[in-house]
Order: structure tokens, then C-alpha cells, then sequence
């Protein structure tokens, strides 16, 4: 009874044995899988929503990309800005992207042990990824991914590049915001100040019409009256015949008080024919009459 008791108890101790084994292997393929599927240490990757379109955010992602700092990170406790990195087109440390999207990286080289890559500790170099996904005509996705490479060994960052290299790009993107605010505000101003220099002109045309209207009637009035000047007379004081004819022994039609104005409408050397305010004709000798005041 010993015997078998010993033997099935060996037999147990192999059978877990070979559990365990088993599981070990499960566990194994799946973390070979796991690689094959992301990438040994892959970065997580951040991924940030932008309210502008996918134009603004390229060009703003591109300069971001460009400029030599890699936000984040530091090397040195006493110097914590890390500058010295350079854009690239392409980088050995990811996968080529598949995707959709534009791509940019920045890498910086020669960079010893820098904070917030998990468990660095040797020169290598940080690379910088940034993609750009449109999402629709005023909302664009932008991914982040940071890893440190060093001596073979890949150190994916704790986030801190990423949401700091992100920060950047929001304040470029606000100040776009701010710069088409400014500018609606200013395009507006320009149309209001338009409008008003449109109506000031307006009135200005107006007023100038009406000058030319009013100097109009001030020199017909003018001409009308340099036309009574010439075309009319009044009889001097004394009075005066108007006679029939240009004769003084022409028939008397009537006598015409001083003052009487007469419009002369035939001229001779000695006589006007003329014409009285009640239509009545005749004439009037020439020195009989005067100019009107």
C-alpha cells in the first residue's frame, strides 16, 4: 500500500511538473505574440484630440518637430532642458508607419540616461514620434510616441514626453485660435471702418451736390439778374409818355409814373420798344428811363 501510495504521489508531482511547464510555454508564446503584435517595449502612444484642421495642425506639428528641444525629458539635474535634437523623415527606432496621416520625428543623439524613460541608464539616443490623423474638417488626432534607445535596449517613456511635447503643440494651437480671432476681429473693424468711410464719402458727395445746387441758383440768380439789368429799365422821376411810335410826335398811349419797370424788348438809337407790366407796348424815349437799382 506504501508502495502504491508513493508511486501515485510521484505520479502527481510529475503531472504538475508538467503543468507548470505548460503554462510557462503559454506564457511565453504569448509574450512573443504580444511582441509580434507591438513592438518589444513599444510606446504606448498618446493620442490628443485638436479642435483645428488637419492643414493648421501639420504645420503646426512640423514645427514642433523641428525645433531642437525634447520636452519632458533632461539629462542633468541642474539643466532641465533638453536641446540638441534634430527632425527627421524616418527613424530606425519605430516600425515604418502604415496608416493614414502624415508623420514627423525628432530625434536627439547622445543623450546619458535621460529622466522619465523607464529604467535608462547609458547613452543612447530619444526619438520623437508625432502623427497627424484627420478626423474631419475642424478635428484632427495627433499621436505622440517617445522611446529611448540605448546599446540595443528600447525604454519606452512614462508619458511625461509625450504630454509635454503635446504641450506645445496646444499653445500653438491656441495662439491659431487667438490669430483667426484676432483677425475676424480685425477684418471686422476694417469692414465697419469701410462702411463708415463708404457713408462719410456718401455724405460728402451729398453736401458737394448740394453746393454745386446752391452755387447752380446762385448764378442763375446772377444771370437772371444781369438779364433784368439788361433787358429791363425804369422810368425816372418825372414820369414819361409812352408813345406809339418812336416819335415825339407819336400818339401819347399812356403816362407812366416814376418808378414804373419796363421790359425792353427792341432797341434803337434813341428809343425802346418795351413792354409794361400789363403787356401793354410801345416805346419810351432812352432818356426817359434809367437802370434798376
Amino acid at each position: 500500500m506504501q508502495a502504491k501510495r508513493g508511486y501515485r504521489d510521484r505520479a502527481g508531482s510529475h503531472q504538475r511538473t508538467w503543468t507548470v511547464l505548460l503554462l510557462l510555454l503559454w506564457a511565453m508564446n504569448a509574450f512573443t505574440m504580444a511582441g509580434t503584435l507591438y513592438g518589444e517595449d513599444e510606446s504606448p502612444g498618446y493620442a490628443f484630440d485638436v479642435t483645428a484642421p488637419e492643414s493648421e495642425v501639420i504645420r503646426i506639428v512640423r514645427e514642433v518637430a523641428n525645433d531642437d528641444i525634447v520636452r519632458g525629458t533632461y539629462v542633468y539635474e541642474k539643466e532641465k532642458t533638453l536641446s540638441g535634437a534634430q527632425s527627421a523623415d524616418s527613424s530606425s527606432a519605430f516600425a515604418s508607419w502604415q496608416g493614414p496621416g502624415h508623420v514627423f520625428y525628432k530625434i536627439r543623439t547622445d543623450a546619458l540616461a535621460p529622466r522619465h524613460f523607464k529604467e535608462s541608464s547609458d547613452l543612447g539616443t530619444i526619438t520623437v514620434r508625432y502623427v497627424v490623423l484627420p478626423e474631419s474638417a475642424t478635428n484632427t488626432r495627433v499621436r505622440i510616441d517617445a522611446v529611448f534607445i540605448e546599446q540595443g535596449r528600447r525604454h519606452i517613456s512614462d508619458g511625461s514626453v509625450e504630454t509635454a511635447e503635446y504641450g506645445a503643440i496646444r499653445e500653438a494651437v491656441e495662439k491659431y485660435h487667438r490669430d483667426q480671432e484676432n483677425a475676424a476681429e480685425a477684418e471686422a473693424q476694417r469692414q465697419q471702418q469701410v462702411a463708415t468711410d463708404l457713408q462719410a464719402r456718401q455724405r460728402q458727395q451729398e453736401a458737394a451736390n448740394l453746393a454745386a445746387a446752391e452755387d447752380s441758383v446762385r448764378n442763375l440768380e446772377s444771370r437772371l439778374h444781369d438779364l433784368q439789368q439788361d433787358l429791363e429799365r425804369q422810368v425816372k422821376p418825372g414820369g414819361a409818355d409812352l408813345k406809339s411810335a418812336p416819335f415825339r410826335s407819336a400818339v401819347n398811349l399812356k403816362s407812366l409814373p416814376a418808378g414804373t419797370q419796363v421790359l425792353i424788348v427792341i432797341v434803337t438809337p434813341y428809343w425802346y420798344g418795351v413792354e409794361t407790366p400789363e403787356g401793354q407796348h410801345g416805346w419810351l424815349r432812352k432818356d426817359a428811363v434809367e437802370a434798376l437799382p
